[in-house]
This record gives C-alpha cells, sequence and structure tokens, in this order.
C-alpha cells in the first residue's frame, strides 16, 4: 500500500489479496537462496500478473535479496531496481519480465520443458519446480489456452500454477465478460486440478503439497481471494486494482489489519528476521548442489552458456541453387553434431522450416530425451516456451513457422528482446516468393515491423554462406534475440561472405575502383541486384552491390567501416528487397527504394516478381532514372 501510494500509481489489489498466496510460496514450499538469485537448481518462480510486482518486490526483500527499503520507496521510479512490472535485468530475483498478461503464463511451460529434459539427461542434480502465479486476465488471454493444451499434453508434472481467481478485472466484475468454467477446462487439458482459500495459508499450502505429488500432470490451483483484501472500501471492487488507495483508504486499511495507521515502510525486527531466516534455509542444499555440479562438467558448460571447442568447424557450404530454409536445416544439422543442448521445434511446419531434427525423437510424456519440440499450430504459446527453455538455461532452444505467422509471436519476440534473451526465431517463407498461397501468407510488412523492435537481430541472407553466417552469430549472442528469415524458393549462390554477413553488411562485388552507382539488398533479392549491375556495367556505369543481411548487426560497426561500404557521398542509389520499403531511406539516401507497396497475389512467385516490378530491368531504370 505505501510503495503504491508513495508513487502515485501502481496496483495494490493483487499485492493484498495474495500475501497469504506469497508468504505460503516464499517460506514453506520455493526453493531458492538471496545469496544466489541464479543457482541452477532453484525453483522458479514467475509472476504472471506482473502488475503485481510489488508481491513479488515485498518477499524479495524480506527474504534477503539484493533490494532493500529504499528500493522499495524508489517503486516505479526512473533508475530505480523496482519498475512497475518486474524486470529480470534489474531485479535480483526476477526470473523474467512480465505484465503483458499470458506471458509469463506460456514461457513458464517452457522453463518446466527444460528442467524435464535437463533431469532426464542428468538426474537428480537438476530436480526443482516451476511456479507461475497468474491471474483472470492471464487465464483469459488466448496463449494461456495454448500453453496450457500443450504443457497438458506434455505432463509437465513439476509445473504448479497459482490462480489469484479474485473475480475482478480493470472494466469491473469478470462476469461482465468471463463465465466460462476454468476448473473444467483446465480438467480437459489434462491437468490436476485444485481450489482453495487464497487467503488461508494452511490451505494454500495444503493444496501445493497436493500439487507437488501429482507427477504426471501439471496442476492449476483455484485460489479464491479477494482483490484489496483489507481496504474496507475498496476491497474486492475494480477500484483497488490498478491505482493508489488513496492515503485516508491506507490508513482505514492499517487500521482494520492492525497496524499502526501512522506508519509508513514498517517492518517489524522480529518480521524480517523470521523472514530472513526462512531465506537462508536453502543454502547448504544451495552449497552442495553447486559442489557436485563441478562434477558435471557437460552440465556446468551448457549452464554457462559456453559452446564446445570447434562447433564451427566443418559447417556445410554450398555450390547449387538452394532455398535458404533448406540451407539453414543443412547448417542446424550439422551443428546438432557438436552442440547436443539444441532443441528444435515447430508450429505444424516442421517439414517447411526445416527446424526439426532428422533422426531426433519428439520431446514428450514418454520420451524427456527428444529434441524435436512439436508445438501444433500454437505460435503464440512456441515463442513463449522457446524464451522459458532459454531463460531456464541448459538449453539452446529455437522454433520456426512462416514469416507471416510471427505476427502471432510478436508479444513473446518482443519480450526477448526486453529481456535480453538469446532466443533463436526462425521464419521461412520470407516474400511473395512463396508464390501460390498468395496474400494471406505473404509477408509484406513483417520485416520493417521486427526491424522497429529494439535488441532484436533480424538476419535475412542472401545465400548458404550468409545461412552459415546467420546461425553463427544466433548461438554467439548472449542478450539479443534473433530472427532469421529465410526463402521458400531456391536463389543461387551469390558469393556471399560469412565473415562479411557477420558485420551485418558487406561489399559483395565491385565492377571497378570508382563504383558510381550503389545497389543495396538482402535475401532472395540479392542475386537480381547482381544481374541488374551485370547490365548497368555494360551500359558504362561503375556499379556497386552491397549486401545488408542484418541491419542491427551494421549499425553496430564503426562508423569508418559503414562509410566504406555504403560510399554516401554517390547519389545514385537503388535498394531491392521484396517488402515494405520501410527503413531503406537511411540506406539510400535520396535513391530510390524498391519493393512491395500493396499485398501480393496468387501466382507462380517468378510471375509475382515480374508483376510488381522485383526484376534487374527494374533497377537497372530506377538507377538510369537518378
Amino acid at each position: 500500500m505505501d510503495a503504491v501510494q508513495a508513487a502515485n500509481s501502481g496496483h495494490p489489489g493483487l499485492p493484498m489479496g495474495c500475501a497469504a498466496i506469497g508468504y505460503s510460496l516464499f517460506a514453506h514450499h520455493l526453493r531458492y537462496d538471496p545469496q544466489a538469485p541464479k543457482w541452477f537448481n532453484r525453483d522458479r518462480f514467475v509472476l504472471s500478473a506482473g502488475h503485481g510486482s510489488m508481491l513479488l518486490y515485498a518477499y524479495l526483500y524480506l527474504t534477503g535479496f539484493d533490494l532493500t527499503l529504499e528500493d522499495l520507496k524508489a517503486f516505479r521510479q526512473l533508475g530505480s531496481k523496482t519498475p512497475g512490472h518486474p524486470e529480470n535485468t534489474l531485479t535480483p530475483g526476477v526470473e523474467m519480465a512480465t505484465g503483458p498478461l499470458g506471458q509469463g503464463f506460456g514461457t513458464a511451460v517452457g522453463m518446466a520443458i527444460a528442467e524435464e529434459k535437463l533431469r532426464k539427461e542428468f538426474g537428480p542434480i537438476v530436480d526443482h519446480y516451476t511456479y507461475c502465479l497468474c491471474s483472470d486476465g492471464d487465464i483469459m488471454e488466448g496463449i494461456s489456452h495454448e500453453a496450457a493444451s500443450l504443457a497438458g499434453h506434455l505432463g509437465l508434472g513439476r509445473l504448479i500454477y497459482v490462480y489469484d481467481s479474485n473475480r475482478i478485472t480493470i472494466d469491473g466484475p469478470t462476469d461482465l465478460s468471463f463465465s466460462e468454467d476454468v476448473m473444467a477446462r483446465f480438467e480437459a487439458y489434462g491437468w490436476h486440478v485444485l481450489e482453495c482459500d487464497g487467503l488461508s495459508v494452511a490451505e494454500v499450502d495444503e493444496s501445493i503439497e497436493a500439487a507437488k505429488a501429482e507427477a504426471e500432470r501439471p496442476t492449476l490451483i483455484v485460489c479464491h481471494t479477494i482483490i484489496g483484501y483489507g481496504s474496507p472500501n475498496k476491497g474486492g471492487r475494480a477500484s483497488s486494482h490498478g491505482a493508489p488507495l488513496g492515503e485516508e483508504e491506507v490508513r482505514l486499511a492499517k487500521q482494520r489489519l492492525g497496524l499502526d495507521p501512522d506508519e509508513k515502510f514498517a517492518v517489524p525486527d522480529d518480521v524480517l528476521q523470521h523472514m530472513r531466516q526462512i531465506g537462508a534455509r536453502w543454502r547448504d542444499e544451495r552449497i552442495r548442489s553447486e559442489e557436485a555440479l563441478d562434477r558435471e562438467p557437460e552440465l556446468k558448460r551448457r549452464l554457462t552458456r559456453s559452446l564446445p571447442e570447434g562447433w564451427q568447424r566443418d559447417l556445410p557450404t554450398f555450390a547449387e541453387p538452394v532455398a535458404t530454409r533448406a540451407a539453414s536445416g543443412k547448417v542446424l544439422e550439422s551443428l546438432k553434431e557438436r552442440i547436443p543442448e539444441l532443441v528444435g521445434g515447430s508450429a505444424d511446419l516442421g517439414e517447411s522450416t526445416h527446424t526439426l531434427f532428422p533422426g531426433e525423437t519428439p520431446f514428450s510424456a514418454a520420451d524427456r530425451e527428444g529434441d524435436n519440440l512439436y508445438y501444433g499450430v500454437r505460435e503464440h504459446a512456441m515463442a513463449a516456451a522457446i524464451n522459458g527453455m532459454n531463460l531456464h538455461g541448459g538449453l539452446r532452444a529455437f522454433g520456426g513457422t512462416f514469416l507471416v505467422f510471427s505476427d502471432y509471436m510478436r508479444p513473446a519476440i518482443r519480450l526477448a528482446a526486453l529481456m535480453e534473451v538469446p532466443s533463436v526465431f526462425v521464419f521461412t517463407h520470407d516474400s511473395i516468393g512463396l508464390g501460390e498461397d498468395g496474400p494471406t501468407h505473404q509477408p509484406i510488412e513483417h520485416l520493417a515491423s521486427l526491424r522497429a523492435i529494439p535488441n532484436l537481430q533480424v538476419f535475412r541472407p542472401a545465400d548458404g554462406a550468409e545461412v552459415v553466417a546467420a546461425w553463427q552469430v544466433a548461438l554467439l549472442s548472449d542478450h539479443t534475440p534473433t530472427a532469421i528469415v529465410l526463402t521458400r524458393q531456391k536463389v543461387p549462390q551469390v558469393g556471399g561472405s560469412t565473415e562479411g554477413a557477420k558485420r551485418g553488411g558487406y561489399v559483395l562485388r565491385d565492377w571497378g575502383a570508382k563504383p558510381d552507382t550503389v545497389l543495396l539488398g538482402t535475401g532472395s533479392e540479392v542475386s537480381i541486384l547482381l544481374e541488374a549491375a551485370e547490365i548497368l556495367a555494360q551500359q558504362g556505369m561503375v556499379p556497386r552491390v552491397i549486401s545488408l543481411p542484418c541491419w542491427e548487426l551494421f549499425e553496430e560497426q564503426e562508423e569508418a567501416y559503414r562509410e566504406n561500404v555504403l560510399l554516401p557521398e554517390i547519389r545514385r542509389r537503388v535498394s531491392l528487397e521484396a517488402a515494405a520499403t520501410l527503413g531503406w531511406e537511411r540506406y539510400v539516401l535520396g535513391g530510390r527504394a524498391l519493393g512491395m507497396k500493396t499485398f501480393g497475389a496468387s501466382a507462380p512467385y517468378q510471375d509475382l516478381y515480374e508483376h510488381f516490378g522485383l526484376t534487374a530491368e527494374a533497377v537497372v531504370s530506377a538507377a538510369l532514372s537518378l
């Protein structure tokens, strides 16, 4: 109450209604050590209802994590360790950034998958639980349906969700919009479902113990709570959800709860001592498990995100035309031989995206060793689960679908970038080049949309050599997710440079010592630029073709390198990309950006490129017009 009131901003209702749930978890069930918040065998606790962040911050402070009372007083202030919604990059003890409802719900499923896989491979040195506190809003979000269905199918028995069922949303009572039988829904998904009084520590304890006794099904505990519990005038009402209670209401609530209404941020010494003792109770176990980890060098290597020696050796090379999606599949097969922690997956498009490993078994309820995850048509849950596995550590997870369906994954992709999680998202069928399936499946605005996300590397390789670079960059990234964007159709090998592509952009070819024309592009259009350059050279011009597979990497290069590649003094500049042209103005300057201005159409891709003017002749015409 005090922190939200001091900030004059925030959500007091959930922390007040879930105080007993928080105590039950942190005092009686969660395995953690505040002195080692990244302990590999800690229980994972995800606050999917991230608006209730002060509940988490309060227990992190009380149990001894690196948070002070001053940090709590700085709630929601610039530069503080207690932002409005939890952020794993700012606050020790926070497993992931939450706030967009449903994201924690889906991500926790990935964490539980990682625990199951590692426990199967390495034994009881990995044996923790994944807990998630979710809200009515989380349960309504579409991703919760996808993720819950997947978790039930996979039989993730060490996954426990505590559902704060307070029956209130911002707009009012949940019955305005939400009347389904949640317990029956989750039972249909194959979950173990319990319910209890969420205001009773004893009942919550009993339910969690029952959940831990269930080894073959995830558990949903429906905790009946009262939002804003203790507030005499706003408890149980929407008014306590997302705004401070007000100074007078805070005083009344403190009086009702038996607290001194005149004290703010008061923590009695005996309470703090009690909670700090609780926070230390797993310390000896943590030390023993870390000593055991020293005897498991392979697990330790994976948990530190070190790559095996020689992992880049003998990666495939390509001479004949090949779709970059197929080239990516070959690169992954080679990488898997040296990087066993790679886990592939697809949202029901494995054969099309080449993101499943040939010869590997599916991860399933019966086979925890499988390295192929079959997500079904659940793109959003797939993206969140990939984030969860990578946040957990010990695995390097990626998954694939068509680029047009990246829209279904965008919230999780954005969160990966915000959380600095090196997830890899493979998107194939990247343009009108997919052909006959038509405009519903032909991405137009998607490249520009993905490039707009801060801290996301978007890699669109032109040939096999650049595909190799994309995967090398993705696997060497520790704090940046990567989107690898690939063609359906075959493309020629353009003589791409793996080393040049790893810098995001480079000179593919000059037709003379003093270029007077600059042609720029990515992916399948680079070969068209080479054709155009040949025509221009025959007409006496001196073109330069630049491949820019990853703008984000290119912009990180030193200015001298970028200017040496781009030659900004040359004004005759044309770009070509089979997508919306937004963003190319930074590279063409006053030149021409050729691309897609409308949706595509259903036809063979060769006809579409001709119809929409994505041809060598169009590039030549544009260059000559400048």
